[in-house]
Formats: C-alpha cells, sequence, structure tokens
C-alpha cells in the first residue's frame, strides 16, 4: 500500500519496523558494518527531522524534499559517510549544509562540538528547531555561507560537505588540523565519488575515493568553466 506523503507515523511498531528495514535493507548492506553507527541509526529519530508533508519518506531509500528546493541525503549516504570519517569523542566538527539538522545530530553523538553551517535561513531555524527538541546541545548552528567555511572557529578535527562540490576549496582545506578528515562528494552528473582527504601535514594531504554516489549541488561553490578554447 502506497501512504500518501501527508500521512503521519502514527503507529510505534510500525515506525520502528521502518528504522529497522532502512538499517538491515539499505544501510548494512551499503557496507556500513560498524555497529556502534548501526546503533545510533537506531535510536536517532530521523522521521523528526523530515517535514511534516513527508513523514512517510523518512525511511525511505531516496532524498527527502526540504524548504527552499533543498533536501536531505539518503539515509545510506550519510550511513557511510559517518563510518568512513571515523569521528572521535573529541573531534571538533564542521559541517557544511546544515539541512534539517538530521547529520548533525549524528555527528553530535559522535564528537565533542558540531558547528553547522546553513545559507538559507530558514532550514537554519528549522534545523536549531529540530535540534533542540531532539536535546542536543553540543551543535551550532549558524546561518552562513558555508562555501566561505568558518575560519574563525577551526581548524576542525572533521569537514563534512553535506551535498556535492565540483572541487573541494583549497580554503576548506586549510581549514582542517592536521590529521583532520574532510569529507565531501566530489564531481558532476552523472559521475560523482565520495571523496576522504586527510591532512597528513602543513602542505600534504591523502585521498581516497571509495565509492560513487550522486547527490544535490551545495550553493556558491565554484564551477569549472564548460568553455572550450
Amino acid at each position: 500500500m502506497t501512504l500518501p506523503l501527508n500521512t503521519p507515523f502514527t503507529d510505534a511498531s510500525t515506525t520502528d519496523q521502518s528504522r529497522f528495514n532502512m538499517i538491515e535493507q539499505q544501510i548494512r548492506p551499503w557496507d556500513v558494518s560498524d555497529n556502534d553507527i548501526l546503533d545510533l541509526l537506531a535510536v536517532m529519530r530521523r522521521e523528526d527531522f523530515v517535514p511534516e508533508a513527508y513523514r512517510a519518506l523518512a525511511f525511505v531509500d531516496m532524498e527527502v524534499p526540504l524548504p527552499q528546493g533543498q533536501c536531505m541525503l539518503a539515509p545510506r549516504v550519510e550511513a557511510r559517510m559517518l563510518q568512513d570519517l571515523h569521528v572521535q569523542p573529541q573531534d571538533r566538527v564542521l559541517e557544511i549544509g546544515a539541512g534539517s539538522g538530521y547529520m548533525a545530530a549524528l555527528l553530535a553523538r559522535r564528537a565533542a562540538h558540531v558547528v553547522t553551517l546553513e545559507i538559507e535561513p530558514v532550514l537554519a531555524e528549522l534545523a536549531r528547531s529540530n535540534l533542540q527538541r531532539a536535546g542536543i546541545a553540543n551543535v551550532e548552528v549558524r546561518q552562513a555561507d558555508g562555501a566561505q567555511g568558518a575560519a574563525a572557529g577551526g581548524p576542525f578535527d572533521v569537514i563534512v560537505l553535506s551535498g556535492s562540490v565540483a572541487q573541494v576549496p583549497q580554503s576548506l582545506l586549510a581549514q582542517l588540523k592536521v590529521g583532520g578528515r574532510l569529507a565531501a562528494v566530489v564531481g558532476s552528473e552523472p559521475m560523482m565519488r565520495a571523496q576522504f582527504i586527510t591532512r597528513t601535514g602543513e602542505a600534504q594531504f591523502q585521498t581516497t575515493e571509495p565509492w560513487d554516489v550522486v547527490v544535490q549541488r551545495l550553493k556558491n561553490f565554484p564551477e569549472p568553466s564548460h568553455f572550450n578554447f
């Protein structure tokens, strides 16, 4: 049976089963095997970060629409990114693209402190409200252009871009601590790859690209020229 988009989850057992199915049928098969991550996904109420009109899609393998034409990443992408970043309890994290606040909530449960930047004022307020309602106090939501980073609060142990870019700007890499990790989805449709960059020295970086995915663009990041001369 197909639920209309505005159908709320009112049955706790149905919600719990849908969450279980999301983890077992979408996330675990996508090479997410860290039990701490899987346990976190089981208790973090993703449905509370989804707009009411799309609540029935909270556990579906898709990008969920948000106001201002933005979206939440698919659950498996959030989970795999979180796992592959190896966030530690002492880490200070910068997220670019707060959206509804869900990824920041996951990061906050793994890290000491999270700063999340959101260019859209409506979404910044939505993320603040959702995080406050969830009782998460170690996240600071800033209404700001994430393409500029947050140099005043850095350097950071972890930087997460919750959306895609054509390339990772050097200005963001400069905000990583030595030993810090940055995660982004890099490239252009139809070919994008998850990119994990570790700062191994003052001017040295190591990059891996372990998986493919296509996600929505972040605003204001530079795009390559398509002109041929």
